[in-house]
């Protein structure tokens, strides 16, 4: 019986008065609460956790809505005329050679030549303009027109000193410019 008392003789007056011992003490209540709550709640189910997989992938876009990418693998569709109006080209050349303008034009008449191939919203963007400030002589080559939908598109004119960018939009009277842009190469 001495070594029994000298046992917990030792425990109570050295090991759980140590930092040491109490931490000891701790996990092993910590162990044992975890052991029986096991033990009383059973198997565990074999289909809780990420064992359960799905057998098909997980979409969040309905397969049957189209395509909604930025690229699309179709040709881009023609750009429809109606007849006796100007295409494409035309409108893009005669805007383009009346933007260039000639050299002295008063700003009145360079404005006047551009109003008939330009959208409402283009004329009042172009009204403080000056023709002096376009950047560019001539047209040096032929327009690569782009189709983007049936009535929209962008033309690109090769300039002596850039390119300029148009683009077009149809109307009931034909084909308009809407927007002007211009890059230096």
């Amino acid at each position: 019986m001495t070594a029994m008392r000298r046992a917990l003789e030792f425990l109570f007056t050295r090991a759980l008065r140590s930092r040491l011992g109490v931490a000891l003490v701790i996990a092993v209540l910590i162990f044992g609460v975890i052991g029986a709550a096991r033990l009383v709640s059973g198997p565990p189910d074999p289909a809780d956790g990420l064992s359960n997989r799905p057998e098909r992938p997980i979409t969040t876009v309905d397969p049957t809505a189209g395509d909604d990418g930025v690229t699309s693998t179709e040709a881009p569709p023609s750009p429809i005329t109606p007849a006796g109006a100007r295409t494409p080209e035309q409108t893009a050349d005669r805007f383009a050679t009346a933007w260039i303008g000639r050299p002295g034009v008063a700003v009145d008449q360079w404005q006047a030549g551009l109003r008939p191939l330009s959208t409402p919203a283009l004329t009042e963007k172009l009204a403080g303009a000056d023709p002096g400030g376009v950047p560019a002589e001539k047209v040096t080559g032929p327009p690569d027109v782009r189709a983007r939908t049936e009535t929209f598109v962008e033309v690109l004119l090769p300039l002596d000193s850039g390119r300029l960018r148009l683009e077009l939009v149809a109307t009931k009277d034909g084909w308009l410019v809407d927007v002007v842009d211009w890059e230096r190469l």
